[in-house]
């Protein structure tokens, strides 16, 4: 099963001439450059954009797994930030955030003479609320992946066959995430998110993330991480840093990290605005 969806893959890409990549530098997206390089070596070139959603380190990584590819790795700018649809945190957020990125890309492949442009967007993808998926579809972006019915178990299993040290690497979506939608996002405060998860980091947990609610930062570990991170870890000492941060309180999410949590939650007011 593995080695067919691979096969169709590597068709895919055999039938472009030449395809741009965009590049976020996590296992979707990377398994897509190193694909993409496989077959069309110096016909493909992958973009990363750097905003103040992304954090720093994201970035480097990106860097990093680009040149351990071989691929050619260009980071533009991208300014979501500036576009009030985007920063008043509105439900289909991520819109106008992928809006941004591909209008850039279209630009840049129409200039360049690129045909393609393809992202990591993959099957399972296709079945949560992705409001940045219709912006790219509108702009002729193709997703391989979803279009050989990948998911990301098989995404995960297959980077891994191949070799692909960043296999197992945890999610890691944009900091706007953190936010509950309507919440007005600036750059300060995607700034102390950040900073706040580089910390826990530093501390050994990989799978983690710091939800963000006005002057609240909530911690969210897996389940099976949340007791030992209460007996371990010197709850004065976190305090103090995440105040440093900027945040006036600090919460533990007793139900542990869910991915596409605000998702979630957003299907529960819906349920509540027509039960």
């Amino acid at each position: 099963m593995l080695e067919e969806k691979l096969t169709q893959l590597e068709q895919i890409f055999s039938q472009m001439s030449k395809a741009i990549v965009a590049f976020s530098g996590g296992v979707d997206s990377a398994l897509v450059c190193y694909l993409a390089y496989k077959i069309l070596g110096d016909r493909a070139i992958a973009i990363t954009a750097a905003s103040p959603s992304l954090l720093q380190e994201e970035l480097e990584e990106a860097k990093n797994q680009a040149k351990l590819i071989g691929i050619k790795h260009e980071v533009i700018e991208t300014q979501e930030m500036q576009n009030p649809n985007y920063s008043s945190n509105p439900v289909n957020r991520c819109y106008f955030c992928k809006s941004e990125l591909h209008d850039h890309l279209k630009k840049i492949s129409q200039q360049r003479g690129y045909p393609y442009v393809v992202d990591g967007v993959n099957l399972d993808d296709l079945s949560d609320y992705r409001p940045g998926v219709q912006a790219a579809r509108e702009r002729g972006v193709r997703s391989p992946l979803a279009e050989v019915g990948m998911s990301k178990v098989q995404v995960r299993e297959l980077s891994q066959k191949l070799g692909l040290p960043w296999w197992d690497k945890p999610a890691s979506p944009c900091l706007s995430s953190r936010f509950p939608y309507g919440e007005q996002i600036t750059q300060a405060k995607l700034e102390r998110v950040g900073k706040a998860e580089i910390y826990l980091r530093s501390l050994g947990y990989r799978n983690v993330r710091v939800r963000s609610q006005d002057d609240v930062a909530r911690i969210e570990l897996p389940a099976e991480a949340i007791k030992d991170f209460i007996n371990k870890e010197d709850i004065a000492a976190l305090s103090s840093k995440f105040h440093s941060f900027g945040f006036v309180y600090i919460t533990l999410d007793l139900e542990g990290y869910r991915s596409g949590k605000l998702n979630q939650m957003l299907n529960l007011q819906t349920m509540k605005n027509f039960g």
